[in-house]
């Protein structure tokens, strides 16, 4: 019986990415994102492989995030995996130089947004004593960087809430995991740099980075192992990646 998976940040990168190889695995697939052309587009594209459903919600509005979990459709209502992937930066500064709006755009999606969606799906998970769930986190909760400050905050809050819900949750056997990505080629710094592509497209070059693929196969090997088997912490970098500050660029 194939599990049904529900993916945030379901419509570009990462988790565009995983929602495809997973379509092509078979698995029901609940997909998630701001955006409704482009969830409408990839649901279309992935319904010829797998049963797709979608999910129109942005993961700051609290209401929204258990609205629509909760209308699910009853062929979708049960997920037994959950991939928290929405996330993003706004911003580069210095701590004394930083947007206000930046610092809650980040905490809101970054922390909270995490937070409701998990606390919309861990009820049903518990009631089952069966469940995973796989958060996706950043060397920016590994390390900090030099004007990564509140970014690199938020994501060493995913750090610490990934080991609390494998904490609280081992009495239910749900499987919590994370997976903490370096550099990949995505929308990332367009939406960092406020959509200044130039500078964006410099974050990626003389180097080969990762691409949203990489992260995809991990996220997929992750979620299919046997039911002993958690990957509980998962750091992956380019070959070029050393650090956040440490890249071997060729140019």
């Amino acid at each position: 019986m194939k599990k049904t998976v529900l993916i945030t940040g379901a419509t570009s990168g990462i988790g565009k990415a995983t929602a495809e190889l997973l379509a092509e695995k078979g698995f029901i697939l609940i997909l998630c994102g701001r955006r409704q052309e482009r969830l409408d587009a990839l649901r279309s594209k992935l319904a010829k492989k797998a049963k797709v459903t979608t999910l129109n919600f942005d993961v700051r509005d609290r209401e929204a995030v258990f609205k629509a979990i909760d209308a699910l459709p009853k062929e979708f209502s049960t997920i037994d995996v959950l991939i928290n992937n929405a996330g993003n930066a706004h911003g580069l500064d210095v701590i004394d130089e930083g947007s206000l709006d930046d610092w809650d755009a980040m905490l809101d999606i970054n922390v909270k947004g995490l937070l409701y969606v998990s606390k919309a799906i861990l009820s049903q998970m518990v009631e089952r004593k069966s469940g995973h769930i796989i958060n996706i986190g950043s060397t920016a909760g590994k390390e900090v960087y030099p004007k990564g400050n509140v970014y690199c905050a938020s994501k060493h809050a995913v750090d610490a809430i990934n080991q609390g819900m494998r904490i609280d949750l081992n009495e239910h056997g749900i499987r919590v995991g994370a997976i903490n990505p370096g550099l990949v080629e995505t929308e990332f710094s367009k939406v960092r740099f406020k959509g200044d592509l130039e500078r964006a497209e410099k974050v990626y070059q003389g180097y080969q980075p990762l691409k949203p693929e990489d992260v995809a196969e991990i996220i997929v090997f992750a979620i299919t192992r046997p039911p002993h088997v958690n990957i509980a912490d998962l750091v992956v970098m380019p070959t070029d990646q050393a650090s956040s500050t440490i890249i071997n660029k060729k140019v």
